[in-house]
């Protein structure tokens, strides 16, 4: 039987080739950090497609912390959390992040996709109804998906579709809003305020998955809740330990008493998966310590995205990943730029020109980055997703545009010269 199969796969295989859309792994042979080592390039390369934002993936406290973690309580727990699965650095793990976050009680998950896909099914049924922006994050996505609660989707942070979605399911038992604080694509923030109000207005509860904010978005670290002032605002909170919070792995949930307790009771992936591995759980302990005090390296942060931004609209590249998009979207203004920063590809060719600029920058500029088309974005939206980090030095970011001059002067057919950049 196999063998058709194998050629209905090897079919679709030379179909996502013949596209340019084909994902390749590069092999990192280093740490993560700024600079990583790759099996592809002769030298040490500058990394600018990490989750690292605030650098702590290779930060000496952390990975002492998770050594020490190691030695005190083994490599794994060989078990879920309610049979043998929970030592007190987990309980410790979930306090820490209750009273980071300002919340009352907080679940570990493997992951944040495992947190996502365990959280509607346990908390809603057929009677209730979940209203999910379009953009979400595949794991929200498949979470919903895995509820037999009623699904409703809005436009991407419009408010007026938002209401219409809240009003369509006005008869529900209870009503939950999903967003993620940040889309991961776009780096652009949920306007939750004015989710928190429609929210109010319509008696629904409030899930933001904050992924891509907690650690290093608002005042102190703690997310896109604090950064729209709403903290008090949203019910329930999704995060990652995999990203800012040292970028090792493990998720939560984090919300109201009696919604944790009864996803200790039902959701799936925490009762039938081994829980987060003592070092991890140590070395995101250690993180959190030092997110409390990363004021100095949050502002690197953003002075690092602002140059970024500034220099790539200098060189004339387009980072609006909505431009000439039709929309009566609310998008926050006044906030500083998220370090998620799109440069765009548009059009049918798009995925091909950023596959050959993303290689030209590894090859011949020793700048690693990564490009997203169909189907992780939509098709005729292709781009370069760059990921700015705390741990980056302004040559860094000058060192990163001049890669992307450099490629795109390759790519067409030009020497830099001919385009006048200020870049060497």
């Amino acid at each position: 039987m196999y063998g058709a199969f194998e050629t209905h796969l090897t079919d679709t295989l030379a179909a996502i080739e013949a596209a340019g859309l084909t994902k390749r792994e590069r092999v990192i042979t280093t740490p993560q950090g700024a600079q990583i080592g790759v099996t592809t390039a002769a030298d040490g390369v500058l990394n600018f497609c990490a989750n690292n934002y605030l650098g702590l993936a290779d930060e000496a406290s952390v990975v002492a912390a998770a050594h020490a973690g190691l030695d005190a309580y083994g490599f794994g727990m060989a078990s879920v959390r309610f049979i043998c699965g929970t030592q007190a650095p987990h309980t410790d793990l979930e306090a820490r992040l209750s009273e980071f976050l300002g919340t009352h009680d907080t679940i570990l998950f493997s992951s944040c996709f495992d947190a996502n896909g365990g959280v509607f099914e346990a908390l809603f049924g057929p009677e209730d109804a979940i209203i999910s922006d379009e953009l979400n994050h595949a794991s929200l996505i498949d979470g919903i998906r895995l509820s037999k609660a009623a699904r409703y989707r809005y436009r991407n942070a419009d408010m007026a579709d938002l209401a219409a979605q809240l009003e369509a399911a006005a008869s529900a038992r209870f009503k939950v809003i999903v967003t993620d604080g940040v889309f991961s694509m776009d780096g652009a923030y949920a306007p939750l305020r004015e989710i928190c109000d429609l929210a109010d207005a319509h008696g629904a509860l409030v899930l933001v998955d904050d992924s891509h904010a907690v650690g290093f978005v608002g005042g102190g670290g703690r997310g896109t809740p604090e950064l729209f002032g709403v903290a008090e605002r949203v019910d329930i909170l999704t995060g990652t330990l995999g990203k800012a919070l040292g970028g090792a792995s493990g998720g939560y949930v984090s919300g109201h008493q009696a919604i944790v307790d009864l996803l200790r009771q039902r959701a799936r992936p925490y009762l039938f998966s081994n829980s987060v591995a003592p070092s991890v759980v140590a070395g995101s302990l250690a993180a959190l310590d030092l997110v409390a005090g990363s004021a100095d390296a949050r502002a690197r942060l953003v002075a690092n995205t602002e140059l970024f931004r500034a220099l790539m609209a200098e060189a004339g590249f387009d980072l609006d990943p909505f431009a000439g998009v039709a929309s009566d979207a609310v998008r926050p203004t006044g906030v500083p730029p998220h370090p998620i920063t799109p440069v765009m590809f548009p059009g049918e060719e798009g995925a091909r020109l950023a596959g050959r600029i993303a290689d030209h920058m590894l090859r011949e500029s020793g700048v690693y980055v990564i490009p997203f088309s169909f189907p992780v974005v939509p098709r005729g939206k292709a781009r370069i997703r760059v990921q700015l980090s705390a741990a980056h030095s302004s040559d860094d970011v000058r060192a990163c545009v001049a890669a992307f001059v450099a490629a795109r002067a390759a790519a067409s057919g030009h020497s830099l010269s001919d385009i006048g950049i200020p870049f060497t």
